[in-house]
């Protein structure tokens, strides 16, 4: 008898992942797959969408021709900022633009000319001044630097719904990923900015749906349910918010940290901008305050300069423990010593002028300064609201020195970690079924462990 299973999409700039879940959220299958990138019409590396294309239905095609699976449902999780443009025949039109590719200083003026200042205009929509991370900007960009192939687009579909479409055939738009730092959306009124409308980029972007919404269709002779997508980061906060009654802070950690904040409502300020806040939308189209701290891209250049100072193996680090004395005697010496590549700096000694005895002893400094400004992201998006809960899932919730230093700053709150990695994918999967999940569930899917913060001597 073949087992009943979702089917999940979860695409990530680097690893795209397919997994099957059970009836009780459990991953009864796997398979990751990885593409070399292409390059766009500028030369700028981009996703290549026809192997992406050509990966997911190979594999589902044989997936579910296969004796052991009963799909009966689809869904689809992926990286945001980023628009798949399509003409009248449904054919894609342009590259997928990399959302790190610069758009010129004078389109970026222009725009902030006709719907600035700029600080008004992110707090309205939740957005930083990025460039290509805001998607809207995308849009805009191509309306005034490719005005012929703007004409062209029929519909503008965020990768996600871009993922959908390949196997449905229906363009549509949902909330989560127009929330996600597009500068699209005004939170205030609940819509599309009016920069939007003025423009005439609405023309371009499909109906919006409730991201809990799925399409019952046959596909390949087989029932099932397909749903429209889901942004990643916003999929992650679903089985939180299905399993834990009272509020908290999602810090989900990995090349960015990213803490989540799903119980305030207040409109981003300037002060909230100045410490990198933004807003995401979730699948209610309700507000998520965001803060972002370049955390793991930093700490993974630093370990690597710290490894040419020591002479160590790459991976030293994670072997390395909590070292309480070690701590007390470098926050005795209150400095900051590290110079930051990909984060804002306070202090201005270099790498080469700090003194350590060891390796170890580094690596502490480096993590204990990282923690205090993560500390900070923290407390950032926590805002206003009474918090006294903490869960830390992705890389950095494995780092016993970060979790450590974590607990003991936050000691006010309670701090748990999770085993997370299928964080995005059963979101999505959680997102197409109208499950209530009992207080168990992180425990028994996420491997939950409570953190209690050391005592000083």
């Amino acid at each position: 008898m073949k087992q009943s299973v979702t089917a999940i999409f979860d695409i990530g700039k680097t690893n795209k992942k397919f997994f099957l879940f059970d009836e009780n959220y459990q991953e009864v299958y796997r398979e990751y797959s990885k593409f070399d990138e292409i390059e766009d019409e500028d030369g700028y590396p981009t996703e290549n969408l026809v192997a992406l294309q050509q990966w997911l239905k190979t594999l589902f095609d044989r997936i579910l021709h296969a004796e052991d699976f009963h799909i009966e449902a689809i869904n689809f999780s992926s990286y945001g900022a980023s628009l798949v443009h399509l003409d009248e025949n449904g054919e894609v039109l342009t590259p997928l633009y990399n959302y790190t590719k610069p758009i010129p200083k004078e389109i970026t003026q222009q725009f902030f000319d006709d719907y600035g200042p700029v600080d008004a205009f992110c707090s309205a929509t939740g957005s930083m001044n990025d460039g290509m991370l805001n998607s809207g900007m995308q849009l805009y960009w191509l309306k005034h630097t490719q005005p012929s192939v703007f004409e062209r687009i029929k519909f503008s579909l965020h990768l996600p719904q871009y993922l959908s479409y390949i196997f449905t055939g229906i363009p549509l738009s949902e909330y989560t990923s127009i929330g996600c730092h597009t500068a699209l959306w005004d939170y205030q009124a609940k819509d599309y900015h009016s920069w939007v409308y003025e423009e005439g980029i609405h023309h371009k972007l499909p109906p919006i749906v409730s991201t809990e919404t799925s399409i019952n269709m046959n596909y390949l002779g087989k029932r099932m349910k397909i749903g429209v997508g889901i942004h990643d980061s916003s999929s992650a906060l679903i089985p939180y918010l299905r399993s834990i009654k009272k509020p908290f802070v999602l810090v989900s950690t990995g090349t960015w940290s990213i803490s989540l904040n799903p119980f305030e409502s207040e409109p981003l300020t300037s002060a909230d901008l100045q410490n990198n806040c933004i807003n995401y939308l979730r699948i209610n189209g309700k507000a998520v305050k965001a803060s972002r701290l370049f955390l793991g891209k930093e700490h993974e250049f630093q370990v690597q300069q710290l490894n040419a100072q020591f002479k160590v193996q790459p991976g030293t680090h994670k072997k390395l423990s909590f070292d309480l004395e070690m701590y007390q005697r470098l926050r005795a010496a209150d400095q900051s010593v590290f110079h930051w590549k990909h984060l804002p700096n306070k202090s201005s000694k270099a790498l080469k002028e700090a003194e350590f005895g060891s390796f170890e002893e580094a690596y502490h400094q480096l993590v204990m300064e990282l923690t205090q400004l993560q500390v900070a992201s923290i407390k950032a998006a926590q805002g206003t609201t009474p918090i006294k809960r903490i869960y830390v899932d992705g890389g950095f919730s494995n780092n016993e020195i970060y979790i450590s230093l974590l607990s003991h700053h936050l000691r006010e709150m309670k701090l748990r970690t999770t085993n997370a990695s299928l964080g995005s994918a059963l979101g999505a999967a959680l997102c197409i079924k109208d499950d209530t999940l009992n207080s168990k569930f992180l425990k028994e899917n996420y491997a939950l462990r409570k953190h209690k913060p050391f005592i000083l001597a």
